[in-house]
């Protein structure tokens, strides 16, 4: 049975089944995390179809939709992350890193490679630190009577932090593999990993992190992205506005202050001008 152990997170742990009810919290859901300990099958996501095996691990994100059919006897362990835990009304997370947390699912809500919600990993040591860290904080799930929050709330930050980690990595071919190594997607990497720091992201850091002249360094990103540096930071840190707006109560002076906007009239005339509308007409049609 599904047990909520820190305010709007739940753990769910099933053991050797061959049926699994449709998940409850799917319309209320953040995040998930589900690792199949053992068994096989298949899990239909979004009405697509793909096959499971022990040890794979699956991530969804906001309206996912999957349902398992299992094979063979299936045990999981599923950690869901309530759309209600990032809302500042949460008094109970107020000691927990929740910023720190939404950071890390957001570059997981950005990212193209995430189609599939199967995880790849760039290498089998993370996929088995993951599978340790999910089994760990199981077995704090389990001990009903004294689990330890300290260890819950350290290996659930390790868990996203190693998820982040390795959504960019693809498993194809050797081709995609070296699109993806490219100088250009080295650039477009470190800027999503530095989003939350302006002064990394200005020109002359670029250019100083990546060996190239400051006057080159825009011109070689216009001639490989057809957009311009500027315009994709841009681009990008609305995009992550979009994604606070959506699931946080964070007010626009603290969102903007986040990002690097100089404050909530710089930021709502910046979204205004790129996406059309207002940050408070963005927010009133999500209702």
């Amino acid at each position: 049975m599904p047990r909520t152990i820190i305010e709007n997170i739940v753990i769910a742990q099933y053991k050797k089944q061959t049926f699994f009810e449709f998940c409850q919290y799917t319309t209320i859901r953040f995040f998930e995390i589900v690792y199949f300990e053992e068994g096989s099958g298949t899990i239909k996501i979004n009405g697509k179809t793909v096959n499971y095996t022990a040890n794979s691990i699956f991530v969804f994100i906001p309206d996912d939709i999957y349902i398992l059919n299992p094979e063979t006897e299936t045990s999981t362990v599923a950690i869901k992350f309530l759309k209600s835990f990032f809302r500042n009304t949460a008094s109970q997370n107020e000691t927990l890193p929740v910023n720190n947390w939404f950071r890390k699912i957001e570059e997981i809500l950005n990212s193209e490679s995430h189609e599939l919600r199967e995880m790849q990993f760039e290498t089998e040591a993370d996929r088995s630190h993951l599978v340790a860290l999910v089994n760990m904080v199981a077995t704090e799930y389990l001990n009903k009577q004294s689990f330890d929050i300290f260890i819950i709330q350290n290996s659930l930050s390790v868990i996203l932090h190693l998820i982040a980690r390795n959504i960019q990595f693809i498993n194809t071919s050797d081709s995609v593999k070296e699109v993806k190594s490219s100088k250009i997607q080295q650039i477009i990497n470190y800027i999503h990993s530095n989003i939350y720091n302006s002064e990394l992201l200005s020109t002359k850091s670029l250019a100083e992190e990546f060996h190239m002249a400051d006057n080159y360094i825009s011109e070689y990103f216009k001639k490989h992205t057809d957009v311009s540096l500027k315009k994709y930071i841009i681009n990008y840190k609305l995009k992550l506005v979009e994604t606070r707006l959506k699931y946080t109560d964070l007010q626009y002076s603290e969102i903007a202050a986040e990002l690097g906007f100089t404050d909530s009239s710089h930021l709502n005339k910046t979204f205004q001008s790129y996406k059309g509308t207002s940050l408070s007409a963005f927010r009133a049609n999500l209702a």
